[in-house]
């Protein structure tokens, strides 16, 4: 249970930083949904200046929209998510014959760590003053009161809507985000560019891995959030998309390949930080309490 504690709190201290920059980019994968390019008014032109307008449309707290589900959703997902991984890498299946990280093993570590472990969070991230919204407008007052609307419309399936998204998403974000980070920190380390136990070797590989993250990761995190966001009839049933593969291929009908990687700067920028801040968060973490366990 360690494990797990220690991947929770480092998420919640990376979520906590990096929430703003969320808000800016569900707001952008968002942004001229199934509509054409140069058919649909832009709100927001970068993350920089989508920040500012939403600061200055809807108050500086709206960038912090969706803290309190974006928390749980860290804690719960990302807790499980390193925390399993952890415990795969102390068990020795990512190493090959000579002891050394195996990329391949540590991918499969991280896809199927992912997948052990963002709905209201989005809905709330997407509610905007008129005179700056897109996507579909849900109106929630609350955390507490968007989960009990969707439970008492559509039940337990209601909360679960658009996960197939998240699965898929996750897996491939996990599985390259953790394995590069392993493998980049094991030959940083090995290398000698930095002294040994220096801050500067996981933010160095937690960079490197946010990169490749954020170009892979992005065209399924835009999937994901239109699944999560999109409004429902009175059966429960998505007004859009029916699931993955039907959103995939009526975003790329209406909006080319580019509609895939909308929000990509503002998935970097929030990739970046949260991918550093937590790896760091969990790395010293783990330093400060095993050394801690060793004194004892």
């Amino acid at each position: 249970m360690t494990e797990y504690a220690l991947g929770a709190l480092a998420a919640c201290g990376a979520g906590f930083f990096t929430n703003p920059i969320e808000v800016v980019k569900t707001r952008l994968q968002l942004q001229g949904e199934l509509q054409a390019r140069g058919h649909y008014q832009r709100h927001y032109r970068n993350p920089i200046q989508a920040l500012f307008a939403i600061a200055k449309q809807d108050g500086i707290l709206s960038l912090q929209k969706g803290l309190g589900p974006a928390l749980a959703y860290q804690c719960t997902m990302n807790g499980i998510r390193l925390g399993s991984y952890q415990v795969i890498l102390n068990s020795g299946l990512t190493r090959d014959k000579d002891g050394n990280q195996s990329g391949l093993k540590c991918v499969l570590a991280g896809c199927f760590a992912g997948m052990c472990g963002a709905f209201v969070k989005t809905h709330m991230q997407a509610q905007a003053s008129s005179t700056i919204a897109v996507g579909y407008q849900h109106h929630h007052t609350s955390s507490y009161q968007a989960l009990r609307e969707i439970y008492f419309k559509f039940g337990i399936r209601g909360l679960w809507r658009g996960g197939s998204g998240t699965v898929v998403r996750t897996m491939v974000g996990s599985g390259i985000q953790l394995s590069i980070f392993t493998v980049i920190r094991s030959h940083i380390t090995d290398l000698h560019i930095f002294s040994s136990g220096s801050v500067l070797v996981p933010i160095s590989a937690s960079f490197v891995s946010g990169i490749v993250v954020a170009v892979c990761m992005t065209p399924f995190d835009v999937v994901s959030t239109r699944l999560f966001n999109q409004g429902v009839d009175s059966s429960g049933r998505g007004k859009y998309y029916s699931g993955l593969v039907d959103c995939f291929v009526k975003t790329i009908r209406q909006e080319g390949l580019f509609g895939l990687y909308k929000g990509l700067a503002a998935s970097y920028l929030r990739l970046g930080p949260h991918t550093a801040l937590s790896l760091v968060f969990w790395d010293r973490l783990r330093q400060f309490y095993h050394g801690k366990e060793k004194r004892l």
